[in-house]
């Protein structure tokens, strides 16, 4: 299957943290974004486009304190937000790379690749969700497990299959550009197959050292590297 970078995930204790977070970092005010009801969550976007990754973009996401998630009581937000050391780590720490979300055409079959044996990875149920923008209605499937986790760090993507609009169609652009993806695992092999299995081996390379995430784009500022074990 063809498997795209789609975007980057940066968590925030707060949407406006976030924001503020974008502003240091790469010198550049987020665009708009939209409320996910499904998970109590909303987000800031910029595009994060390229040659190499196009219809890519950025991420700020936090938990909307005045929302109640309409997911059903007992499961977990998406990208461990509801992570009681994910939590603390933001509040201590501020914003940060903590995931990223691969493109798929055929989520289902995504899914069922990584559960078969050997890798036998429950990468979690594909849900349905939806939010609505000025351009129409943005609709997807997306793979989020029970207890929210992300696994491997954040290192190993969530799914997501798009119904139509995609909202990097609609961003304008940003100057910057997403140049590469790498991963940290104490043991390298098994997230190196599962990224193989989803046809992402070679545009990602797994080193030996703490779980992690670090993606180095091109900004208005130069290269700026983002890890998510800071």
């Amino acid at each position: 299957m063809t498997v795209h970078v789609d975007h980057l995930v940066i968590a925030a204790a707060s949407l406006d943290q976030g924001i503020a977070w974008c502003e240091a970092t790469l010198g550049l005010l987020p665009g708009p974004g939209g409320a996910h009801p499904l998970m109590g969550t909303y987000n800031r976007l910029l595009a994060l486009g390229g040659a190499d990754h196009p219809r890519c973009y950025l991420e700020i996401i936090a938990i909307d304190p005045t929302v109640r998630p309409t997911r059903a009581p007992g499961l977990r937000r998406w990208f461990d937000l509801d992570d009681e050391a994910m939590q603390a780590s933001l509040a201590r720490q501020g914003p940060r790379l903590v995931h990223w979300v691969a493109r798929v055409p055929d989520a289902p079959a995504a899914v069922q690749a990584l559960a078969a044996p050997p890798l036998s990875i429950a990468r979690g149920p594909l849900l349905a969700a939806s939010r609505e923008t000025a351009a129409g209605r943005l609709q997807w499937r997306i793979t989020v497990r029970d207890d929210g986790q992300r696994l491997f760090g954040g290192a190993l993507p969530t799914l997501i299959e798009w119904g139509g609009l995609h909202p990097a169609e609609h961003l304008p652009p940003s100057g910057l550009e997403l140049r590469g993806l790498a991963a940290s695992q104490p043991d390298p092999a098994p997230l190196r197959a599962a990224l193989a299995v989803l046809g992402l081996a070679d545009g990602m390379p797994v080193t030996a050292g703490a779980p992690g995430l670090q993606a180095r784009l091109l900004t208005p500022r130069g290269e700026v590297l983002l890890d998510s074990r800071v």
